[in-house]
């Protein structure tokens, strides 16, 4: 299973400000861009949190595009996920997954929301048996598009294999919402090290990719 983590911030790496506004961060080149990310991925992944904050399509919205969508994934292990939210709605016509910890709640599966049932890891969703899940339904590529603490899990777990990073150049602080939470790194040498494959411009924004070292 291959996993991107695709991240939107500013340059201080924050993905929206500290009252929670993100609407956008990065201007139209980068988002096409996120957009033709997600068409190269078999699913896109992000934690119940984002859905609730932003309540996101995870969908390719592209001119002219007539491609197959990506499987939608969220990590939910109390199932929280609202059911007016766009992906539960739109579940009938892109396939949505819900990863839980808990036995399929009938109120998404009535919806066409599969829900599959994993192991816990600190009271939250195991990620290796979420990737684990996502092979089982013959998904090979995942991109993780958030939130922070959905980003530091992949990381911890040594599971990122590239990273794609589009930095606006705006300034968020301390106070801002981070792109990537708690790693609790003690040493440099244990923190995760990744390769600059490549620079971009787009408009205003800097595409940076990014391979595991």
């Amino acid at each position: 299973m291959g996993v991107t983590l695709k991240l939107a911030t500013s340059l201080d790496g924050r993905i929206a400000t500290a009252s929670g506004e993100s609407r956008w961060i990065t201007g139209e080149a980068a988002r096409a861009a996120a957009h033709r990310l997600r068409a190269e991925h078999d699913a896109v992944l992000v934690g119940v949190a984002t859905v609730v904050a932003d309540d996101p399509e995870l969908t390719v919205r592209l001119p002219g595009y007539d491609g197959d969508q990506p499987t939608r994934v969220v990590l939910d292990s109390q199932q929280r996920i609202p059911s007016d939210a766009k992906l539960v709605r739109s579940a009938a016509d892109v396939p949505t997954l819900v990863i839980s910890t808990e036995p399929p709640n009938k109120r998404l599966t009535d919806a066409d929301v599969k829900v599959i049932q994993v192991a816990a890891r600190e009271g939250r969703v195991d990620v290796h048996a979420a990737l684990a899940a996502l092979e089982a339904e013959g998904l090979q590529s995942v991109m993780v598009e958030g939130g922070g603490v959905v980003a530091a899990s992949f990381l911890e777990a040594g599971l990122v294999d590239a990273l794609e990073w589009f930095r606006a150049p705006m300034l968020l602080g301390a106070e801002g919402r981070a792109g990537v939470g708690a790693l609790a790194i003690q040493s440099l040498a244990s923190a995760p090290w990744f390769r600059r494959v490549s620079v971009e411009t787009l408009g205003q924004d800097l595409r940076e990719r990014y391979e595991r070292a």
